[in-house]
């Protein structure tokens, strides 16, 4: 260690209050870690780096932020640890000067449609709280400026603009409600009133008085009848008191000509006579019931059951299956009710459903109140009248009230749309109506970053006197997190966007520029790979904002493949040689400069004398194209999207230039619905074609391979169900009768009962992540003994899954079903993970590339569209090569792959580019260019242009 020391130069850091310059690890062997001592200086950045699977992760977030979360946990008092447990230490010697440790993975993005940009960067919250102490409430029946007034102002309006008039002063006590209101009239009677105004006539109280219960009402007591006069201010003052009293801070004013005049203590429409409550943060909030939508609950969306997925063909009858949920003509009691009903209108089950009137198409379909008789099986000659509640309407029904397999089948009925009642503004009609300089809070959280800095330029001159007095703490807040994500290049984000449409690099970008603006000083920042889905052009950006955080007192520690990043770095370590076992070692380690000169497979290639060499010749394709014309949906401009055939392309473009709507939402539905008949439906767009040159298509994309612990490369690739038959057909197996379901760690008989097959149980934390901790009966091996004592080869089914991908291609090598699946694994560069290893333990790119092999060890037809987003993250150069290579077999069979990508190492080898841009947000959704690297290279126009050329040497 003392040697490492001495050849590592670090310059020396501050000692804070560890008593440590540097962070000190010694005998880290967690996973694949070869018993490592290292030096990492504090109040630096420091990038981690090395091929996949090298032992990264399991240096950064395994050994050192799990060791500073358990000390984090030991500060807690016994009695607390009673009830969370013990955290398991990580596999370490020892770990000096350890600060509070803060970790930014890719994997914690919230799937919750109620967290937005502006709600986890908190925004929105000094939104609500600006809204609510200086927005300006407006009438959304009139338009016009609400007012509240005191008892004074109305006592002085009273007088000034009614002299000398006859006036009834009135306390509204019920309003547009049904009832008899027997009690409140006995109620008025005490209180000593003797009029009453009831639907807009003034009578004498009687007793047992009563009205319509079925009718609607509004009542008012009649408190006073004055003359306007200021010899009698005294009296007036007294019933406007009452009657705002007996309002509840509400009243009304009839005068001479029997017009109605509303006065109110709280925020009121004059004319008529909407009252608003007095507005708190909570109006504003559309997670709390006193702001959201009572429609949609405050998500913006509605699931509605849709006449087109009930009748997805009209030129079909009834009886032939022309509504789906009931399927083909059975003798069964609903399709001789619908029967009854169409011969009441001289139309039979066989007619087709584009043929029957449109009324009566509605009958069955939301039912009506008209009796239908129908012939008793059970009792023959007798009928049963009841009325048809109409197909949808006993599926909204069922949505409510059926089993959970029944709300399941009744989702591929739903369709998603904008709610009717906020146009997805999420928030109530009277929360959209306080403005401040003429706009709600729902336009401001529309708008992207950028355009809600410059709204927020010269605000205050756009604000009455009062609200400059009230603003400026909140708008210093709003404008300090505004810019710290611009530092971050997160500027066409909306603050209406919700956390689940964000990629892994954007979630944690927002959650940099949320910890930048705690400021907090003396942390350790442990971040994974926060580069993912930035454009080169905003590295920069990120760069400048990792350099302030280190800047004012924190230590920043990377795990990155990033050519920017780390030659901006203070300090590079890189872990290899190579993945899984090969690995687990400390390569070098220096500054950039010292580290350049070490040599070792990174510092070659950041040098550039190994390099992922660009191919000499284009491929030509097919000759064929897809052809999407007019997409518009987001921020595309009308684009019309031509994709050559039989290539790979690239789809390239900065951050938020319509990347993802061109290609999964709009492009992507559009197929998937076509070959699959997906649910999912695409973006706004014209029209497209080509259809006919493929025959399936498939998305890789970076979401998990599975949330939970049972979820692995070998479940999901399908291989462990070939293992599994495997075991059946041993000696051992058949002697005892085993069957395939025997070794499933899914399904009682074979499995631990403890843990069910996990091989872990799961410890809630509450406030803190949830735990995995081994079970303490199969030390997590999934299965009970009896099974274990089946072996091939001398491996129990749990050795198997132990395994790792390239020790599996050697021992399976004979079984060619096994093989093959397994192989595609290990081509795709994953040799390093175990089969059975926990698909939450797997990155997005490792969860990519599963899924690639997956697709890879089907059977393909040289006509299939391969669909890929940003397969590079996580992978370090010499991946890149292995991806490359696999992606290019593909081409090579005839198929095409699209990928979504900004390393230029894919873009420069790719045949085709599409350049978005040229902007992120309204400043992007145009092609800016498109052709071959070369052609793309030398064009003007965008971004990427400019930096592939330097990157091809043009």
């Amino acid at each position: 260690m003392e040697k490492l020391k001495e050849n590592a130069t670090i310059d020396k850091a501050p000692i804070d209050l560890t008593g440590h310059e540097n962070i000190e690890i010694f005998g880290a062997r967690e996973h694949n870690l070869k018993n490592i001592d290292t030096v990492i200086p504090r109040n630096k950045l420091v990038v981690i780096t090395g091929i996949s699977g090298s032992g990264k992760s399991s240096l950064a977030f395994d050994t050192i932020y799990a060791e500073g979360q358990r000390r984090y946990m030991e500060s807690f008092s016994a009695y607390a640890r009673s009830f969370i447990g013990d955290m398991e230490r990580p596999d370490v010697d020892k770990i000096n000067g350890l600060s509070p440790v803060i970790s930014i993975e890719q994997k914690t993005t919230s799937r919750n449609p109620r967290s937005t940009v502006g709600t986890l960067t908190e925004i929105y919250d000094f939104l609500r709280l600006l809204f609510a102490r200086t927005g300006v409430a407006y009438s959304y029946l009139t338009g016009k400026a609400m007012i509240r007034q005191s008892e004074d102002q109305i006592v002085e309006h009273l007088l000034q603009n009614f002299e000398k008039k006859k006036l009834i002063l009135m306390a509204p006590v019920v309003k547009g409600r049904k009832g008899h209101y027997r009690e409140l009239f006995v109620q008025i009677r005490k209180m000593g009133f003797t009029k009453v105004r009831v639907d807009g006539v003034v009578m004498d109280m009687v007793p047992k008085m009563q009205v319509d219960r079925y009718k609607t009402h509004d009542i008012e007591i009649v408190i006073d009848r004055i003359i306007a006069d200021a010899d009698d201010r005294y009296r007036i003052a007294q019933s406007v008191k009452t009657a705002l009293s007996h309002g509840k801070g509400v009243m009304m004013v009839r005068d001479e000509e029997t017009n109605i005049h509303h006065f109110s203590k709280y925020l009121m429409d004059p004319e008529t006579g909407l009252s608003y409550d007095e507005p708190a943060p909570n109006n504003f909030s559309f997670n709390s019931p006193y702001g959201a939508c009572p429609s949609c609950n405050g998500l913006g969306q509605i699931e509605e059951i849709s006449e087109a997925s009930v009748i997805p063909d009209d030129t079909l009858s009834i009886s032939r299956g022309g509504i789906a949920p009931l399927g083909d003509y059975r003798d069964i009691w609903i399709f001789k009710k619908i029967d009854a009903i169409l011969k009441r209108y001289k139309v039979n089950l066989s007619t087709p459903i584009k043929d029957i009137p449109k009324e009566v198409m509605e009958v069955i379909l939301y039912g009506d109140d008209v009796p239908v008789a129908v012939g008793s099986k059970k009792y023959p000659g007798t009928e049963w009248n009841t009325k048809f509640e109409g197909i949808i309407k006993f599926l909204e029904k069922q949505k409510q009230e059926g089993t959970e397999k029944t709300k399941r089948w009744i989702e591929d009925f739903m369709h998603i749309k904008t709610c009717p009642s906020c146009n997805g503004a999420r928030l109530k009609m009277e929360s959209l109506h306080f403005k401040i300089a003429d706009t709600n809070i729902s336009q401001l959280a529309r708008m992207d970053i950028n355009q809600l800095a410059n709204w927020f330029v010269g605000v205050e001159d756009r604000m009455t006197e009062k609200q400059q007095l009230i603003a400026p703490e909140i708008l210093k807040e709003i404008r300090k997190r505004i810019g710290f994500l611009l530092d971050v290049g997160l500027d066409y984000l909306t603050l209406n966007r919700p956390l689940r449409t964000l990629s892994g690099g954007e979630a944690q970008r927002i959650r940099l520029a949320t910890q930048i603006g705690t400021q907090l000083v003396g942390v350790l920042y442990i971040m994974d790979e926060p580069s993912i889905g930035l454009h080169q052009r905003d590295n920069v950006k990120l760069i400048n904002a990792l350099k302030n955080l280190r800047d004012i007192g924190n230590t920043i520690i990377v795990v990155e493949h990033d050519k920017d990043m780390m030659l901006a770095s203070d300090y590079i370590i890189d872990i290899g040689p190579g993945a899984g076992r090969h690995g687990g070692q400390i390569v070098a380690a220096g500054d950039p400069s010292k580290f350049l000169k070490e040599g070792g497979i990174t510092a070659n290639y950041l040098k550039g004398e190994v390099n992922i060499e660009v191919p000499k010749k284009r491929r030509e394709g097919n000759g064929n194209s897809l052809v999407l014309k007019g997409a518009e949906g987001n921020n595309l401009q009308n684009v019309t999207l031509k994709l050559p055939l039989g290539k790979m392309v690239c789809v390239t473009g900065v951050s938020g230039s319509g990347k993802s709507t061109l290609i999964h939402d709009t492009l992507f539905p559009i197929l998937n619905q076509y070959f699959f008949r997906a649910r999912k439906n695409p973006l706004a767009h014209k029209s497209i074609d080509g259809l006919k040159h493929i025959d399936k298509v498939i998305e890789v994309d970076q979401s998990p391979i599975g949330r939970t612990p049972r979820s692995n490369p070998a479940t999901y690739t399908g291989v462990f169900s070939d293992i599994r038959t495997l075991f059946t057909e041993l000696p051992e197996a058949k002697i005892r009768g085993y069957k395939a379901g025997r070794f499933s760690f899914n399904v009682k008989g074979g499995r631990c009962e403890t843990c069910e097959g996990a091989g872990m149980k799961l410890i809630e934390m509450d406030f803190l992540p949830n735990v995995h901790v081994p079970c303490e009966t199969c030390k997590g091996k999934r299965y009970n003994r009896e099974t274990l004592e089946v072996r091939f080869k001398g491996k129990s089914i749990s050795d198997v899954l132990d395994m790792t991908v390239e020790q599996a291609v050697e021992f399976f090598e004979h079984q060619p079903k096994i093989l093959r699946k397994i192989k595609t694994l290990n081509d795709v560069g994953l040799g390093y993970i175990s089969l059975g290893q926990h698909a939450t333990t797997l990155s997005g790119g490792e969860a990519q590339r599963v899924k690639l092999a997956t697709e890879l060890s089907k059977k393909d037809t040289g006509k299939t569209l391969y669909i890929l987003d940003e397969p590079t993250t996580g992978l370090h150069f010499k991946d890149i090569q292995h991806l490359l290579d696999v992606l290019n077999r593909l081409v090579e069979k005839g198929n095409s792959v699209l990928i979504i990508e900004h390393n230029l190492d894919v873009i420069k080898v790719s045949d085709h580019i599409i350049d978005l841009g040229p902007e992120g947000g309204d400043g992007g959704g145009t092609i800016v260019a498109e052709g071959t690297p070369e052609k793309v290279a030398k064009s003007k126009k965008g971004y990427t242009g400019k930096f592939l050329k330097e990157e091809l040497g043009l």
